[in-house]
């Protein structure tokens, strides 16, 4: 397996990942965005954030980003995280290091605390954020209407850095490429970590 930065060019083959969660509960969106829309999303995050891919014999089987957790200026050392992956990756330990790297790529941007909603129930979800140390704050009751149901969503977050007095400022994910390179390979072993955009 390799794993890289996103590009806007991988915006269909990370489309027909997320296409997998469309008619579930998994995602709130309802209508699964086109092409064009999905990379300008690539786009915009990874200006700033994470935006992993993953390759399997040089097929896109998995992505995770960060991205702003809230607008406001103080909510700025936040950012909230998500994972997919295809139907036929899942169980396979994957998730939880392609989750593990972006946790520690936003630590060296200077984020400080993580987080990240589930709706429930997803068992396997809740169990990879517990495994990684995220404390569970509380839950939204009936916050999302989707097929035909209305949905619950637990909300969880982690600190991952300290809390500094005052704050250096986050910096864009692009000034700290050599020290994310060591991460994925700390968490991919000998695969390739291609981190060129």
């Amino acid at each position: 397996m390799t794993v890289r930065f996103a590009r806007a060019e991988d915006a269909p083959a990370l489309l027909s990942v997320y296409a997998q969660y469309i008619d579930t509960p998994v995602t709130f969106e309802t209508e699964l965005p086109s092409a064009a829309e999905f990379r300008g999303r690539i786009e915009e995050i990874s200006s700033f954030y994470p935006y992993l891919v993953l390759q399997e014999e040089g097929k896109i089987v998995g992505y995770a980003y960060a991205h702003r957790q809230m607008e406001r200026a103080a909510y700025g050392w936040n950012a909230e995280l998500s994972v997919y992956l295809d139907g036929a990756h899942l169980s396979r330990g994957i998730g939880k290091k392609l989750y593990s790297a972006l946790t520690e790529i936003c630590a060296l941007q200077g984020i400080k605390t993580v987080y990240a909603g589930v709706t429930l129930p997803n068992v396997q979800s809740e169990g990879l954020h517990k495994s990684l140390g995220f404390h569970r704050l509380g839950v939204y009751r009936n916050t999302g209407f989707k097929n035909g149901a209305w949905h619950d969503v637990a909300w969880f977050e982690k600190q991952i850095a300290p809390y500094d007095v005052p704050p250096a400022p986050v910096r864009p994910v692009a000034e700290i490429g050599g020290s994310a390179e060591k991460v994925l390979q700390k968490y991919f072993g000998d695969a390739r970590s291609d981190i060129q955009k």
